[in-house]
């Protein structure tokens, strides 16, 4: 009898050549890699004070990123690899659940699958913390798998309870696994010891991330622009959950029976369906958030290729083998446009290196340069060399040291008097302006008196972000009569 490879072997390794594959975009990065960028490159006291005024919940991200930074030095590389390796890590263990609960064939088919949903190739070489969070979710679920049938001890709950921990740390609301743990375990109609030792594993991972929790609560002001449920915002989770339903019932689930079906359709709805309600306290619904529902998914479609390729093979014997790899064929194909859209820099909604780019080009020295929003500098702060010779006439604090993105700008009157003085200003601020809530006071002053006393001598909008070049207007002389 031939030996098989381990069947997490091709998922894996598939993995990561498709996320090496354009893994530069372009030479574009943007804002919230920025952020990582950025947060990251400082030291480990300074990013802890970062985390006092904003990003909490990214905390243990930005510090593992800090000592790859550190390792390697920063880079584009350094900062997208670490999402490549994770979901590599994700596709493995969704192949292994798969085999286990449904064979071969369907775990292979379904670490094949992962890294192809047009959710998960958004997040596959993104330098921000989800890819890892679906490593976490994709191990913690390998693990209960493992511990439903009767591998593994105590050993093993200690493991899965730390594994919910970390991946708690990594972003909260990846505690939605935990919801959706407990209906896999309701449909398999597990024993009392079980969800014992469940609940044990399951209320420590939670008590160990409840300080961040109620910490972040704090900084609830960086979620505010995310708008409330519409049922718009339902379309993309309604047509997820049918699609998962069609692919369970393909595979004739039974109540009581570990199966595929029992694991992986909890696994997609419960994030999905938990962070709607969520959304109704608080507007938080993101797909990136639950991006780990997304390993159901994988799991649903493995197991239902495998069963349309058993139901064939009375009939087609032959023709059967090559269901699975004509389909993977397919949807590569038809996903190539989506495949190379997500790797190109107009995917992000701006480029923080293109307009670099264009400051470099339209700079003089001694000019001066503002920034709408103050967040618009971390352009500045990711390309200083673009921003040689210009002089940041607002900031009164640096990033860094104010603990912030941004930075720390003076009062609106300050802010007004500086630029009168100035004779040209790069003002650096987004394509569109943002919808939803008014400009802040300082912002609102720079606009003003560009407006009232100077004119736009050029004007160029790159990749979601905008320059504009202002020349002071001279002074209206005497009126002569």
């Amino acid at each position: 009898m031939t030996s098989r490879p381990p069947v997490w072997a091709a998922p894996a390794l598939w993995t990561v050549l498709f996320g090496l594959w354009g893994i530069g975009r372009r030479h574009s990065v943007w804002r919230d890699e920025a952020a990582t960028w950025l947060v990251a490159q400082r030291p480990t006291g300074r990013i802890a004070h970062t985390l006092q005024h904003m990003d909490a919940v990214h905390g243990l991200y930005y510090l593992g990123m800090h000592a790859l930074f550190s390792c390697f030095g920063p880079g584009i590389l350094t900062l997208r690899l670490p999402s490549v390796l994770a979901m590599a890590a994700a596709a493995a263990c969704v192949a292994v659940v798969g085999a286990r609960l449904g064979g071969y064939r369907a775990g292979l088919t379904a670490g094949l699958a992962l890294p192809l949903l047009p959710a998960v190739q958004y997040q596959l070489q993104d330098g921000r913390s989800y890819a890892l969070v679906v490593a976490g979710a994709a191990l913690s679920t390998l693990l209960l798998t493992a511990l439903l049938q009767g591998r593994g001890g105590t050993g093993h709950w200690v493991a899965y309870g730390g594994v919910v921990l970390v991946t708690g740390l990594l972003h909260w609301l990846s505690l939605l696994v935990l919801p959706a743990h407990a209906v896999t375990l309701l449909w398999t109609r597990a024993g009392r010891m079980t969800w014992a030792r469940w609940t044990g594993a399951a209320a420590g991972a939670t008590a160990g991330v409840l300080p961040l929790i109620l910490y972040s609560r704090d900084q609830a002001g960086q979620v505010a622009w995310i708008p409330p449920l519409t049922w718009h915002t339902a379309i993309g989770p309604a047509v997820l959950l049918a699609v998962g339903c069609l692919l369970a019932l393909s595979t004739r689930p039974r109540a009581g029976r570990l199966s595929v079906a029992a694991v992986g359709l909890p696994l997609l709805a419960v994030p999905q369906l938990g962070l709607l309600g969520l959304s109704f306290v608080q507007p938080v619904f993101q797909d990136r958030y639950v991006v780990f529902s997304q390993l159901g998914l994988a799991l649903l479609t493995g197991a239902a290729l495998d069963a349309a390729a058993r139901a064939a093979a009375p009939r087609l014997p032959r023709a059967s083998r090559w269901l699975v790899p004509a389909v993977v064929t397919v949807a590569v194909a038809a996903l190539l446009p989506q495949s190379l859209a997500v790797r190109s820099p107009g995917s992000r909604v701006d480029d923080v290196l293109a307009v670099a780019d264009r400051v470099r080009a339209l700079r003089r020295d001694g000019d001066a340069v503002l920034f709408v929003p103050v967040f618009r500098r971390d352009t500045a702060l990711i390309s200083p060399d673009a921003f040689t010779g210009l002089r940041d006439i607002a900031l009164t604090r640096s990033p860094a040291e104010s603990g912030t993105l941004g930075g720390e700008e003076a009062g609106p009157a300050t802010i007004r008097t500086l630029t009168l003085a100035e004779r040209r200003v790069l003002l650096v601020t987004d394509a569109a302006p943002a919808g939803g809530s008014a400009p802040v006071a300082r912002d609102s002053a720079k606009l003003a008196v560009l407006r009232e006393h100077f004119t736009a001598v050029a004007d160029e909008r790159v990749r979601g972000r905008r320059v504009t070049v202002y020349e002071h207007r001279p002074a209206a002389g005497p009126s002569v009569n």
